[in-house]
């Protein structure tokens, strides 16, 4: 696993997997052969782009905010099976998909902070972890309202 020595480092590090993400949900788009699959994807892409945008900010206002808020785990993306995102995805696969997807970047982000004693580091890893935490509840709070409830 990488070392960072600060905190440009981290957010460096931090833009480049928000635009990993952004690529990875617009050739998802790409591939989709299904109209909504397509709007959905790059929605996920735009969604992305969003977070980008705000590590960009911090990295040029110098300014961190650091959250203690707690954010709600359903565990819902636990229970579910991966799924390979292929071309004919539904929308319920494409929200396991996306769940994964913002869980291990949580998990990672939780690693970093961990193998760190520089606090300011930790902080900012942490606050980075709780950003992909809610990223990855606003995906299981939508599966839990269209899929679980429909049966």
């Amino acid at each position: 696993m990488k070392n960072f020595n600060n905190i440009d480092e981290i957010l460096h590090f931090a833009i480049n997997s928000e635009q990993e993400s952004v690529d990875f949900y617009t050739r998802l788009s790409g591939q989709a052969r299904n109209q909504e699959m397509k709007q959905i994807f790059a929605q996920f892409a735009h969604e992305e782009m969003s977070h980008k945008a705000r590590l960009i900010s911090i990295r040029d206002s110098g300014q961190i905010m650091i959250s203690t808020e707690k954010v709600n785990n359903l565990k819902i993306s636990d229970y579910l099976v991966d799924i390979f995102p292929g071309p004919d995805l539904t929308y319920a696969e494409a929200l396991v998909v996306a769940m994964k997807k913002e869980k291990a970047a949580f998990r990672l982000y939780l690693d970093l902070a961990e193998r760190t004693d520089n606090q300011d580091i930790k902080d900012v890893f942490m606050t980075l972890a709780q950003e992909e935490s809610k990223h990855k509840l606003r995906f299981e709070i939508e599966y839990d309202q269209h899929v679980l409830r429909e049966n």
